[in-house]
């Protein structure tokens, strides 16, 4: 996929496939996803209390707090950095592996989007797609995930191929990472009758079926608040 930086002036300006994407639109996701987890908080730590550890939630909530208030403290000054900064929080504020996977699934988008322009610059939603599906294959190595091991890769290769498909479609970018958000909890809720086979849930076996995997479900929350930012900054 072809990516390459944009000189607009940010997803507010132009919403449509070719529009640049700004650092406030990377911010807005963030904030978004912040506030997603921290209203979903209670829900994630049931979903872990069943097969993990009953932390996901808080843990993920008050990482995502540290990433607003590092945001807040350093401004950020390009999609790239606002992404590494969350990264580089969420794996110092995160306890168990959802800290280093997340973390490194924002550090390597934002190192992605680094090789594409100069600091400031908005970048294509064509190099979001590919942003993104390296952050995916970092989760992967990682976490060593593959689909249908009732992990958050459940949910997040499936927003990434959605999301490249309708960037290639043409689709406005509001419309085409809320086909990823549609993917991703699709991807979610097909986890309830597998198997774990990756994680502190592989070591129930079949007592892990019939249970949402709570790192999927909180991927596909992430995911929705991106669709989210855009069709807040489209709307602005």
């Amino acid at each position: 996929m072809d990516a390459g930086p944009d000189g607009g002036t940010g997803a507010g300006s132009d919403g449509g496939s070719g529009g640049g994407l700004d650092t406030a639109f990377f911010v807005a996701w963030l904030e978004e996803a912040a506030g997603e987890i921290a209203r979903q908080r209670d829900r994630l730590t049931e979903l872990d209390a069943a097969i993990g550890d009953a932390d996901h939630g808080t843990n993920l909530d008050r990482g995502f707090s540290e990433v607003l208030r590092a945001l807040r403290e350093t401004p950020p000054a390009s999609p790239a950095q606002a992404l590494t900064t969350a990264g580089a929080t969420l794996i110092r504020r995160v306890g168990g592996a959802s800290g280093p996977l997340y973390g490194s699934a924002f550090r390597q988008m934002g190192k992605a989007l680094e090789m594409i322009g100069a600091p400031g610059a908005a970048v294509t939603p064509a190099a979001l797609a590919e942003a993104f599906g390296t952050g995916v294959v970092a989760v992967e190595r990682l976490g060593k995930a593959a689909a249908g091991d009732k992990t958050m890769i459940d949910a997040l290769a499936p927003a990434s191929r959605a999301l490249s498909k309708a960037v290639r479609d043409g689709l406005e970018t509001p419309q085409a990472l809320e086909r990823a958000a549609q993917a991703a909890a699709e991807g979610a809720r097909a986890t309830v009758p597998m198997t774990a086979r990756r994680g502190r849930a592989s070591y129930l076996g079949e007592r892990s079926v019939g249970h949402e995997d709570p790192g999927a479900a909180s991927a596909a929350l992430i995911v929705a608040a991106l669709a989210a930012a855009a069709s807040r900054t489209a709307a602005g």
